[in-house]
């Protein structure tokens, strides 16, 4: 378990939004906000790392893989600006757990309802892909965030393998148990528990366009994933 000063999100945030430890990342962030996307030419880019975003005693958490380089390395805001963030915030409106489909910028309106979303890397990587040293170095901003929001939490969804793995050594340095073995896949589900407490993990693909394009991911099922979620929390 991480030891830390930080007692509030908003300390968390502010933290999060001036970490150096990737010095590769925070070259990329800053190239890719200077040298910007023709389509975006005309808009200040965020380009540092990106907190999390929701209710700060949520019950469901999602956890992505990381922010996009022109989505929320742009906005400023987790899975915002970019089409994996259209085929996530659809699907928690349509469960329930936001306010509206639409996720464009901070100044859009979203808002969710007993959820909370936040990356396993909290800067944009080239290629879409952080490295282990990567992953490893914001664990600790996760391991905190997890600290300050666990006590309410239900359901975890991980999207993608990387954020599963992420996740599930969350649960393993924080003391839980699981009851029982699975791999990623999607709809995978390990409950873990430690005293009275008990958690549902659950896998998704994730809504990239890799994924979404070659029907490997279809919003039915991705429906699906936060359908479980919501009769969960609501068991």
């Amino acid at each position: 378990m991480v030891t830390s000063s930080i007692k509030t999100l908003d300390q968390l945030e502010k933290s999060i939004c001036n970490c150096k430890k990737c010095p590769r990342l925070v070259k990329w962030t800053r190239t890719v906000a200077k040298e910007k996307r023709k389509s975006y030419e005309n808009e200040d880019y965020w380009g540092k790392p990106v907190p999390g975003f929701g209710e700060k005693k949520p019950k469901l958490l999602v956890v992505g893989l990381a922010p996009g380089a022109h989505g929320a390395n742009r906005t400023g805001r987790i899975f915002t600006g970019d089409r994996s963030g259209e085929w996530l915030f659809r699907a928690m409106h349509k469960a329930g757990f936001a306010n509206q489909k639409e996720s464009i910028n901070k100044k859009d309106g979203l808002k969710l309802k007993n959820a909370r979303v936040i990356a396993a890397v909290r800067c944009a990587p080239p290629d879409n892909k952080p490295s282990i040293s990567e992953r490893d170095n914001c664990h600790d901003w996760l391991a905190i965030e997890w600290n300050l929001i666990e006590k309410d939490l239900k359901v975890v969804i991980a999207l993608g393998s990387f954020a599963w793995k992420a996740t599930v050594d969350l649960f393993k340095t924080n003391d839980f148990k699981a009851k029982n073995n699975a791999k990623f896949a999607h709809g995978s589900k390990i409950i873990f528990y430690k005293e009275n407490k008990q958690i549902t993990l659950i896998g998704s693909y994730h809504p990239s366009q890799q994924n979404t394009f070659t029907g490997r991911l279809t919003e039915s099922m991705f429906d699906s994933i936060f359908g479980s979620a919501s009769k969960l929390i609501s068991t």
